[in-house]
């Protein structure tokens, strides 16, 4: 398929569209001004406060489990340094709570392992 460079360009406006619509979407819609100046009503702060304690963990779950699915998919043999390397992160972040450390470490274990399998 071959694009010319005003589909690019387009693609590219719209793309920014979509990108900057999504980073102002949070200010749009959850700022709420009221009569004695404050910006939120207590319903607007309970919501916020649980979206915070929940998408972050619900997004790193559904990642987690989206880059297993792709070795399970395909092949056994590759499979098994992508289950370690998630072991290996979740045991090094529950001991350090660190998630530089433990991203970092599991993403040099399964390198390590499929170098050498």
């Amino acid at each position: 398929m071959k694009t010319n460079v005003g589909e690019a360009l387009i693609l590219s406006v719209v793309m920014a569209a979509v990108i900057y619509f999504c980073r102002l979407f949070p200010f749009l819609f959850f700022r709420q001004k009221n009569s004695s100046g404050g910006t939120q009503d207590k319903r607007s702060d309970a919501f916020l406060a649980f979206v915070e304690k929940t998408v972050p963990p619900v997004a790193m779950t559904v990642l987690a489990f989206n880059s297993l699915a792709g070795p399970m998919k395909a092949n056994h043999r590759e499979i098994i340094p992508a289950l370690a390397a998630a072991i290996f992160t979740a045991l090094v972040h529950l001991w350090r709570r660190n998630p530089l450390v433990s991203i970092f470490g599991g993403t040099a274990l399964f390198m390590l392992l499929t170098r050498i399998s």
